[in-house]
């Protein structure tokens, strides 16, 4: 099957039966609600622009297990220059829809498990890397979205999977049969689900000798019998379902989503499990993943900073404020804090080198770094954004008040800026900048931006690890001619 296109992949949602719950109730058609359409429209950018000439190289490649050209989001990275284009990709994915495009995690779930799965074959002689190809193979030939998903409820964390009141609080297995096994529990803040074909399970922590049953990594479809969804809610998403609405969504087009996804008792056959109770494996794949999705951060929330600049500079024009100093100071910094957040991808993907099953994994070290510097930087690029937007941003009427014939009229003569521009798109501009900084994309830029691919805590407890303090010490007394 060739790369699908934006209406084949619209089209291919439709076929499957998925049980989505949004504000108690069950969603009949998640591709056509108002609430999650714009989230679809998002991952449909990124089949779009794979059909593109121009784009051909950085949103597709050739597959290593098949020859053919397949979408990058669905690539096992083999090179230094796969793991740069990555970035690029990401961040041309971002610059075209100022919102989470939801593939990444799934992208980045396929190179650590693959190779992660190498190197359980090799200690315990199984065979999941080669379920594992098989599985990407599919993957591949029928151009998927696949959801990536790693993270548990977890319940207390002082405690291991284990010892938790609740066992449901990890996914784990609770029945294994010859032809399978059976999972229970759920994952949370899952991005982009509603919008996938599959589902790739991961571990969310290293695990002990007492977590076996938490120890699993498997793939099933997103409408399998046990599985449902319950649909996340954003800021201001309401809006999106009232009608004629469109300059106040910021953003009318695209967004993103998340859900809290359960696993009722469901099956999953032997030849979709890729990790099933080799403890020792579990934080190695965590370590991966997480790597590989703190680098993915240096593109996707670069091309959103993209957008939300540009916002900016603007907002500066309509207001008649763009030669002022320090507006041009202003955003010389966004571009510099947006620009270091993209050399730092970059940089973990050039010194990225080569695992045991011949794919290829960035510099764990400065995707920790990148990630740290994502966990800050957006948040002072959108302080930026409204400080130059101005308190407007937050105060103006609504669209239907802008478009009632009695009182319409006094917001186009008050809320005027410069003279030669329509009073409408310099509401539209300030409801975008709205849109990202505070309203239903600031999860996907700010939020996410905190939380995702592990807090900030989690980093630095990874660049502690890998900092090799003690030879950063011995060059200290080497120069110091300390002899010990």
């Amino acid at each position: 099957m060739p790369l699908m296109t934006r209406e084949e992949y619209i089209d291919s949602l439709r076929n499957l039966k998925q049980k989505v719950y949004l504000f108690g109730e069950l969603i009949e058609n998640p591709v056509d609600h108002p609430m999650i359409r714009p989230s679809l429209n998002s991952v449909a950018m990124t089949y779009e622009l794979a059909q593109k000439n121009e784009y051909e190289g950085l949103m597709t490649t050739t597959s290593s297990l098949t020859g053919k050209v397949v979408n990058r989001f669905c690539h096992i990275h083999k090179s230094n220059d796969d793991l740069i284009n990555k970035v690029k990709m990401q961040r041309l994915c971002g610059q075209n829809t100022g919102a989470c495009f939801q593939r990444c995690v799934g992208m980045d779930a396929f190179n650590a498990v693959y190779s992660t799965t190498f190197e359980i074959d090799e200690a315990h002689g199984t065979d999941y890397h080669k379920k594992f190809k098989k599985y990407m193979e599919y993957v591949q030939e029928k151009d998927l979205v696949v959801d990536g998903a790693m993270t548990d409820p977890k319940g207390d964390r002082s405690l291991a999977p284990s010892k938790q009141k609740d066992l449901d609080l990890f996914l784990r297995v609770v029945e294994r049969r010859e032809d399978g096994i059976v999972v229970r529990g759920a994952k949370a803040h899952q991005t982009g689900m509603v919008n996938s074909h599959e589902i790739l399970v991961m571990p969310t922590i290293a695990m002990g000798p007492d977590d076996k049953d938490f120890a699993i990594a498997f793939a099933v479809p997103v409408d399998a019998e046990g599985i449902f969804s319950i649909y996340g809610r954003q800021s201001c998403d309401t809006r999106k379902l009232e009608e004629g609405a469109e300059i106040d969504l910021g953003n009318s087009t695209f967004g993103g989503h998340e859900t809290l996804t359960i696993f009722e008792d469901v099956f999953v056959p032997n030849e979709r499990i890729f990790l099933n109770g080799e403890v020792e494996f579990s934080g190695m794949l965590v370590e991966r993943f997480a790597g590989y999705h703190r680098q993915s951060y240096g593109g996707c929330k670069v091309g959103v900073g993209d957008v939300l600049i540009g916002a900016s500079a603007v907002a500066a024009d309509y207001n008649g404020a763009n030669k002022a100093s320090h507006i041009k100071d202003k955003l010389i910094e966004m571009i510099h804090l947006n620009e270091t957040l993209y050399s730092c991808g970059i940089a973990c993907s050039c010194e990225g080198s080569a695992t045991k099953s011949g794919n290829y994994q960035i510099d764990l070290l400065l995707a920790n770094v990148c990630k740290q510097n994502i966990t800050r930087f957006p948040y002072e690029i959108a302080r930026l954004a409204e400080d130059i937007a101005g308190g407007l941003m937050v105060t103006m009427p609504s669209e239907k008040d802008l478009k009632d014939p009695k009182i319409g009229p006094y917001i186009e003569k008050y809320l005027k800026g410069v003279a030669s521009v329509p009073t409408e798109n310099r509401l539209r501009i300030l409801r975008l900048i709205e849109n990202l900084t505070l309203g239903s994309a600031a999860v996907g830029y700010r939020t996410e931006s905190m939380h995702g691919a592990g807090s900030p805590q989690a980093q630095r407890i990874m660049i502690w690890r890998q900092g090799n303090l003690d030879k950063k010490k011995k060059l200290a007394k080497a120069i110091a001619k300390i002899k010990e």
